[in-house]
């Protein structure tokens, strides 16, 4: 296995870096279904993921995560890779379906004890855990009675999270509920994109609050079996949203997007409230009939921290004279009640999925979740690209325009700390290549390359340099591009 190298001596003038402050937390991050394989062991349920990426047409390359990077059964050498990197902190997600199959009822022991065991594993070598209840593998059962959009799903993930915590709480410390309600509600439920392929922009509406009433229940049933030093967390998935120019058309577009990919799930959570704009723009779409009295008090649950998942900038217009219905194409939109929206990208360099790269965009959602809401300790608990990697004849992995990705947005970090934004930590997307979704195996976003063959890992020339980061906890300046 390759490892990565010891740090070098410094010699000659020193390099300015940029650091950070003591203790801030560096991690990398994964998520279950895009890794563990063994779908069909030790009693593991199917998730609505199973059922969609063999439906076929629903997975570009048709490809599925039956056996993704075999992580299930290669865990340990996965995680002295990551002490090889100098990791403080592994940011993981379990399987709902491996805990429980049918989403609902007593815990698989089976299943609860590969978390045991890998946790385990992590503290061994001085890892951090970091528990995600859930990344978007919910139990098929539970979407065969009606799945987000009905209100006992919510329920059900409470029981679930207490299942997880009674099994590991006391060797956990940082938990978060959901990762990206966004994605589970909206390409879930409205385009269709994502498992479980429905489109409907109503139900998209109905699982987005259900998603956030079980994050809300999870977080209160989380505090109530609390130990010494719990902490709790929800990773949102935010962006920086502006107007492609400056017709009134644009800046109502803008407000929009930013309505349905930020507000409405920052609002809820940390104010208690829905943005008045936001249901507004909804009600002419749905009934709201599904928010129920108290549902905003238990959504506003306290937390320890905030995870933000930066990726990109929106840039949005609309068309001259456009209304709010459904495309003209009749495609299925993630944006229910704004399908008249354009997203017409900055004009600049993009990475392999066709995200505008935007590292200034990044502090600007810190900064603004500094400014406008409540004091609370942030995360980037995801941040990385997708660009094709080439394997040289000797088993390298060079990937510079990765390396400059980090660079500018771990600076964009920096430039955020120093304005005063409480930011702790920041945990690369993602460990290493894995099973990209609706993309299936075609985009690669790991600091390792894996591959899908022969299940073999290779470090890429961003994991050194990550590594390299982490030692010196800063950036070397101007920016450097190799391993050092």
């Amino acid at each position: 296995m390759n490892t990565f190298p010891a740090q070098r001596p410094q010699t000659g003038t020193a390099t300015p870096i940029a650091t950070f402050p003591p203790g801030f937390r560096w991690g990398a991050a994964t998520a279950a279904y895009q890794i563990e394989g063994a779908v069909h062991e030790h009693s593991r349920g199917a998730s609505i993921w199973d059922t969609f990426s063999h439906t076929p047409g629903s997975i570009a390359d048709g490809t599925t995560a039956d056996v993704a990077c075999d992580h299930y059964h290669r865990y340990r050498d996965d995680v002295r890779l990551m002490s090889d990197l100098g990791l403080a902190a592994y940011r993981f997600s379990v399987a709902w379906p491996r805990v429980q199959p049918d989403g609902r009822g007593p815990a698989n022991q089976a299943g609860l004890d590969f978390y045991r065991r890998l946790i385990d594993e992590l503290l061994d070598h001085g890892i951090e855990p970091w528990l995600t209840l859930y990344h978007w593998d919910l139990p098929q059962a539970l979407e065969d009675a009606g799945g987000w959009p009905e209100r006992d799903t919510a329920a059900r993930f409470a029981d679930y999270a207490l299942l997880v915590h009674q099994a590991v709480g006391d060797r956990v410390r940082h938990w978060t509920t959901l990762n990206e309600p966004w994605c589970s509600a909206f390409l879930g439920y409205g385009s269709g994109e994502h498992a479980p392929g429905r489109r409907d922009g109503r139900s998209a509406v109905r699982a987005a609050h259900h998603l956030m009433l079980g994050h809300g229940l999870a977080a209160d049933a989380l505090w109530t079996a609390a130990q010494t030093g719990t902490q709790v967390g929800v990773t949102l998935n935010l962006y920086a949203v502006s107007p492609a120019n400056g017709h009134p058309g644009a800046a109502d577009a803008a407000r929009r997007i930013d309505g349905l990919a930020n507000r409405i799930f920052l609002d809820p959570v940390l104010r208690g409230e829905y943005p008045a704009d936001v249901v507004e723009d909804l009600t002419q779409l749905t009934r709201l009939d599904h928010i129920a009295d108290g549902d905003l008090d238990t959504i506003s649950t306290p937390l320890s921290f905030l995870g933000v998942n930066y990726y990109s900038r929106y840039v949005v217009t609309a068309d001259e004279g456009a209304d709010d219905a459904p495309a003209a194409d009749g495609k299925p939109s993630a944006w229910p009640g704004s399908e008249s929206v354009r997203f017409v990208g900055n004009g600049g360099p993009v990475t392999g999925m066709g995200w505008d790269i935007d590292p200034a965009g990044l502090t600007e959602t810190l900064l603004r979740l500094h400014r406008d809401y409540p004091a609370l300790p942030l995360y980037v608990t995801e941040n990385g690209s997708s660009f094709p990697d080439v394997v040289s004849p000797e088993g390298d992995i060079d990937d510079p325009e990765r390396v400059a990705y980090f660079f500018d947005h771990i600076e964009a970090c920096h430039r955020a700390i120093a304005a005063g934004v409480p930011l702790r930590g920041y945990f690369a997307w993602s460990l290493m290549d894995n099973f990209e979704w609706a993309h299936g195996f075609a985009k690669r976003f790991g600091l390792v390359h894996v591959d899908y063959d022969d299940q073999r890992r290779r470090p890429k020339t961003s994991a050194r340099w990550y590594a390299g980061v982490i030692r010196r906890n800063g950036l070397r300046l101007p920016k450097k591009i190799m391993a050092e």
